[in-house]
């Protein structure tokens, strides 16, 4: 078995749902030794949340922004944590809901994902930044 373990960055995106699905895979020459396992990967951030859903209709990734821009309100007169802009709590709420974390099998050296399924980047921030991934991969060697 082996493990390997890297920090990789995402470049900044504007606020909503990015497919970043080449874009982790690039930073990760790793992957193709490894013949079954697991991939986990980890948003270091508390505004921003990763999940994974439609790789080819781009309206799905604008409709999950409208939805989670309508369902999770920005300047709510009962918000107390608001110090860094109106989408300060928004985007803490949005990220717990979607979530920080994903696991991902790996078959003979590739993500083993629907024909569908992408990795997503969602950035719930207006000006979020560069967002930063924690991945480990867990697997037999080819």
């Amino acid at each position: 078995m082996s493990w390997y373990q890297k920090e990789i960055s995402l470049r900044a995106r504007p606020r909503g749902f990015h497919l970043v699905s080449e874009e982790i895979l690039i930073q990760l020459p790793e992957l193709k030794k490894i013949k079954i396992g697991l991939m986990h990967i980890l948003i270091k951030h508390t505004s921003a949340s990763i999940t994974l859903n439609e790789n080819y209709d781009s309206d799905v990734r604008s409709d999950m922004e409208k939805y989670f821009t309508k369902t999770v309100k920005e300047k709510e007169p009962w918000y107390d944590h608001n110090s860094e802009g109106p989408d300060d709590i928004p985007a803490h709420i949005k990220s717990t809901l979607i979530g920080n974390s994903l696991t991902i099998p790996i078959s003979k050296g590739q993500l083993n994902l629907g024909t569908w399924q992408g990795i997503y980047l969602c950035e719930h921030r207006n000006h979020g930044g560069s967002r930063k991934l924690v991945i480990t991969i867990f697997g037999d060697e080819r």
